[in-house]
């Protein structure tokens, strides 16, 4: 079992036992009981991301001072929780509704500066990422897609080169070095970030496949939170590329 995600690896499932139910109160995790944790982790998303909006973004559209103070909080105690979640997995129950919380003040704050500049880019942002999610959902339920262990491959591997793009790009801006074309509004980089967007969507197919593979080997009660924060940490990420994508497309107008 292969996933792109960094929640949800080969080996995530393995320690939980095979075909038999190891959680302490008998409970075993279930596919309804994952959509619902992910249902919930979705609406603290959306609270806490409300209140940074509104405190990120004025009445006349303009960014407020310390419009970035959501942003920076709400990225590192988010990349915290995360990381808590995933080395810590039966904290997951606690861990992830706070991640939840915490990258709602990150999203919040980054869709406010997105839309301070391009208008109604957040809400078209939303749609898509949602609009996708679902179609894939169907597309991978009604067998149209399959999470073959070539597919797996594929996208394991365009993830990790997407990764070491973006790591390159974070250490050589320490030196105010620029990798070229990517970033820009041009075709270059407009491709790019419809690649990348084409490979966090198909990220979500490894997370159904990789939940599925959890509920078979009857995981503890506690997988189905860290399912719904691992299916969130792709979310998370295809929203962003969405705005990445859309600033671009608009930047030409």
């Amino acid at each position: 079992m292969r996933s792109g995600n960094p929640a949800l690896q080969e080996s995530t499932f393995l320690d939980l036992g095979s075909g038999t139910v190891v959680s302490r109160d008998g409970g075993a995790m279930t596919l309804d009981g994952t959509v619902n944790k992910t249902g919930i982790l979705l609406v603290l998303t959306v609270l806490t991301a409300a209140f940074a909006w509104n405190n990120t973004l004025t009445a006349s559209g303009e960014l407020a001072p310390g419009a970035t103070l959501y942003l920076w909080g709400g990225m590192i105690a988010g990349l915290v929780l995360a990381l808590v979640t995933i080395f810590k997995k039966t904290w997951a129950p606690v861990s992830a509704p706070l991640y939840a919380l915490a990258e709602g003040f990150f999203l919040g704050s980054i869709s406010a500066i997105y839309e301070a500049r391009f208008q109604g880019i957040v809400f078209q942002a939303v749609l898509l990422t949602f609009g996708t999610l679902f179609a894939l959902l169907f597309a991978y339920r009604s067998g149209l897609i399959k999470a073959t262990e070539n597919f797996k491959l594929g996208v394991v591997a365009a993830t990790g080169g997407i990764a070491l793009v973006y790591l390159a790009t974070i250490v050589l801006g320490f030196f105010h070095i620029t990798i070229p074309l990517i970033h820009g509004s041009g075709l270059f980089g407009i491709g790019f970030s419809l690649f990348v967007v084409v490979i966090a969507a198909l990220n979500l197919v490894l997370d159904f496949d990789s939940i599925e593979s959890g509920v078979a080997q009857n995981a503890p009660k506690y997988m189905e939170w860290y399912g719904a924060f691992a299916l969130m940490v792709t979310l998370v990420w295809l929203y962003i590329e969405f705005l990445r994508l859309l600033s671009k497309l608009q930047s030409r107008n």
